[in-house]
């Protein structure tokens, strides 16, 4: 299946899997994607990302994160923000804070896609892929 917006479409396999509870979710690749499986890694959203070869295609297979007897989901809320339809842009002074800190956004920069506080320490804008809370 072509999806119009394949970091839509991460996101929402992300989001459902995290609400049925599942361990992994698998999310056909690409290197957008794998950024920003990176970053969901590096800020303890998700445990850890791994790339699965399944005949010819690549697939990212997310292991999302739970607390210790997996009653409460790490990751509350997941939006996409800027749309093939309706591009969102940010300046260097008005990068948006998601929940005054406490969750991530990510944003495609001229230095690679990177969250919020990066972008605040390079002095960056860009365009905000999406929010993580």
């Amino acid at each position: 299946m072509v999806t119009s917006d394949p970091i839509a479409d991460m996101l929402t396999r992300i989001r459902n899997a995290n609400t049925a509870k599942h361990d992994t979710v698998d999310i056909p690749a690409s290197k957008t994607k794998v950024s920003i499986a990176n970053i969901l890694v590096d800020e303890g959203w998700v445990e850890k990302y791994e790339i699965v070869e399944d005949g010819n295609f690549k697939n990212i297979r997310v292991t999302l994160k739970y607390s210790a007897d997996k009653s409460e989901r790490i990751i509350t809320g997941l939006k996409r923000i800027s749309k093939p339809g309706l591009r969102v842009y940010t300046g260097k002074n008005e990068i948006p804070r998601v929940l005054d800190g406490l969750g991530t956004a990510i944003l495609s920069t001229n230095q690679g896609i990177i969250t919020d506080r990066e972008a605040r320490k390079l002095q960056v804008g860009g365009e905000v892929l999406a929010f993580v809370w």
